[in-house]
């Protein structure tokens, strides 16, 4: 963790609310953007970022420092948001697992690396069908960029796991892009 953001925490922590606006500042604008992913509803997705912030605030004497702070509220971030997706109850696609067991890994990455703006269409819809928590890996993986380790600990799942779910989410977007084609 940085060290800023170690002093900035014991400040706040010492009484001092105000110094908490640096954290809305430096993380607000990536929260909210993984939140949206998740959620697909921008109302939502400013709700919940609000929510999220006052969870970390309420809990912030909690942080231990184990990760950066950053780690620690997009897991605070990231829980939030699935469980309001499952709370709306989205239509979200189920697939069994011996539908993927055909499937080459070459296919599906052709299939994903395909930058044409169609396929972009197709792979934008195809992740509206995703489970919350499968949108949630994708986004971390692929948009926010963040290591597999750093995902394992938002996710609250051991590294291989959530490296075995990403292959798996991999396949299944390559499924439902060919079915929209």
């Amino acid at each position: 963790m940085k060290q800023d953001e170690a002093h900035i925490i014991q400040e706040i922590l010492n009484g001092k609310a105000d110094r908490y606006e640096y954290f809305l500042d430096q993380y607000g604008q990536q929260v909210y953007a993984l939140v949206a992913r998740i959620v697909s509803c921008q109302e939502d997705a400013e709700e919940l970022t609000q929510d999220v912030f006052l969870k970390a605030f309420q809990q912030l004497s909690s942080f231990k420092a184990e990760s950066s702070f950053s780690t620690w509220i997009y897991r605070i971030a990231t829980n939030m948001a699935i469980s309001a997706f499952r709370k709306r109850k989205y239509d979200v696609l189920h697939l069994d697992d011996a539908v993927f067991a055909n499937l080459s890994d070459t296919q599906v990455d052709e299939a994903l690396e395909d930058d044409s703006e169609e396929q972009l269409q197709r792979l934008s819809s195809a992740m509206q069908k995703l489970e919350a928590d499968e949108r949630a890996l994708i986004t971390l993986y692929y948009m926010e960029e963040k290591p597999l380790s750093e995902i394992a600990f938002i996710m609250g799942m051991k590294e291989n796991n959530a490296k075995v779910k990403l292959h798996r989410i991999r396949k299944k977007l390559y499924i439902l892009i060919k079915d929209e084609e």
